[in-house]
């Protein structure tokens, strides 16, 4: 989940093109059964409960290397198929940090998001097993930044487990800027309730207030989150939300500091729900999680390469 998305204040949606005929080509929904459910609506999409506690001391997390490949169901390239991206920078943002657990103080001081003041940052959620999002979003960075720079790119990371918490969500955007990031993806799982399943990406809205000013980001923005989503659903073979975005897998926000405060195009993409027992069982898979690392990959390739 993204890391300030407690305090929601508002929220814009939109409509999108393209992308469920890729989805019906693909047959993702056999994998994600419920797929076509209807829409549950929390007040805020996000999680129900308390996802942020501290995970069961005894849980296992399956083990995590970024080594395993895996074929893929969809038409996912591979990195001697890919376009070359020399030349073009990508910022990883893996969401969270596992160090968080331990300094809730720190990450509970509030920070200027463009528009108001959050939290710094917050623990994340995990599965039922005890499986953290701090864990699962550091694995898929790896993988994902491994893709990437065989295929050229120069990769920077907001963190890699290297500090004991955060860093805060206006130091994240911060950081993607500073780079002049060609494209900045911060990775996510979500925290909602048994039953909703599927992937989305989060779109920058039009923001203009205070600090934020999104109106140059939007449209990359955009295609950016689009040709992720269409990728992911083809390399995971999974299906869009079935409780947000109206079947499209994407969402706009306009409460996200690390999406307001960007001048680069941005997007969030949170895999699954790590609350539902059968996306959680997607999400600890070491092969279904390289698949997830391919999708995005090839997303931001094609978004790069127009």
């Amino acid at each position: 989940m993204p890391y300030d998305h407690r305090k929601t204040t508002r929220r814009t949606r939109t409509r999108t093109r393209g992308l469920a005929l890729a989805l019906a080509a693909t047959g993702c929904c056999a994998v994600l059964a419920g797929c076509g459910a209807s829409q549950a609506s929390p007040s805020d999409g996000k999680s129900t409960g308390s996802p942020e506690a501290a995970p069961p001391a005894a849980a296992t997390p399956t083990p995590s290397g970024p080594s395993v490949t895996a074929s893929t169901p969809g038409t996912a390239s591979t990195p001697g198929t890919a376009p070359s991206l020399a030349g073009r920078t990508v910022v990883l943002d893996p969401g969270h940090n596992s160090g968080n657990f331990h300094h809730s103080q720190e990450i509970n001081q509030k920070v200027n998001i463009g528009t108001t003041r959050k939290e710094c940052d917050t623990t994340g959620t995990s599965t039922n097993a005890g499986y953290t999002e701090a864990s699962f979003t550091l694995d898929v960075t790896h993988r994902l930044r491994d893709l990437l720079t065989a295929r050229g790119a120069k990769v920077v990371l907001t963190h890699d487990a290297d500090r004991p918490w955060g860093p805060c969500i206006d130091e994240r955007a911060k950081i993607g800027n500073a780079a002049r990031a060609d494209a900045v993806v911060s990775v996510h799982a979500d925290g909602s309730a048994v039953g909703n399943r599927g992937f989305h990406v989060i779109l920058p809205a039009r923001v203009r207030e205070g600090s934020a000013d999104t109106t140059k980001i939007v449209g990359p923005s955009r295609e950016l989150g689009e040709r992720i989503a269409d990728r992911f659903a083809r390399a995971t073979g999974t299906a869009p939300s079935n409780y947000l975005g109206s079947g499209t897998g994407l969402d706009v926000r306009d409460d996200l500091g690390g999406l307001n405060l960007s001048t680069v195009p941005k997007v969030f993409v949170e895999c699954g729900n790590m609350r539902d027992p059968k996306d959680a069982e997607l999400l600890t898979s070491a092969a279904w999680r390289q698949r997830a690392a391919q999708g995005i990959a090839d997303g931001i390739a094609t978004y790069l390469k127009g």
